[in-house]
């Protein structure tokens, strides 16, 4: 029990620290900067290690990002929901498409709506200057390419029989 409760956190923190490497190849999109190897992050750790641990794994990549400066705090939103609602349908169906739109919805539609509460309240935007769903777009953007190449990597895992032994070491 705690050989794989050990396995799950090593694990978790690679993926953490690839989300936060990863953020350094960013690109700007409307006031926001759209990281696609945080989405790629999120979807496999919600597939390998499950929901909780995708949300723990997109606050902890957010909160380092933010601390390196590699980030903003839309990163929390978009990061957090995508990761723990691609890893509770992947929980619930085990299927690749879905869980993949599971990331996209969450992080797309979820977290771009609630980065704007947070834009107003911390970051200073006037209300009055950006529309209330202003961070979908962007968002959107970012986790689609993302969830495009985690797609690509777990259908390659699932295909030659790496994914299911993963799993089966990590449960």
């Amino acid at each position: 029990m705690n050989r794989n409760r050990t396995l799950r956190l090593t694990l978790a923190a690679i993926l953490v620290a690839v989300a936060v490497v990863g953020s350094m190849f960013s690109f700007p999109v409307f006031g926001s900067k759209c990281s696609p190897v945080q989405h790629m992050v999120n979807v496999i750790c919600g597939v390998l290690l499950g929901p909780w641990y995708g949300l723990g794994a997109g606050f902890l990549a957010a909160l380092i990002r933010n601390l390196l400066g590699l980030g903003s705090l839309l990163a929390f939103p978009g990061s957090m929901c995508g990761a723990f609602l691609c890893g509770l349908v992947w929980k619930y169906c085990k299927k690749l498409l879905p869980t993949l739109v599971g990331e996209v919805f969450g992080t797309g539609i979820i977290g771009g709506l609630l980065a704007y509460p947070i834009a107003i309240a911390f970051m200073g935007v006037s209300s009055s200057n950006v529309a209330f769903y202003a961070y979908v777009v962007p968002f959107l953007i970012s986790t689609v390419v993302g969830s495009i190449i985690a797609g690509a990597i777990i259908f390659a895992l699932q295909k030659n029989g790496t994914l299911n032994r993963m799993a089966g070491k990590l449960q």
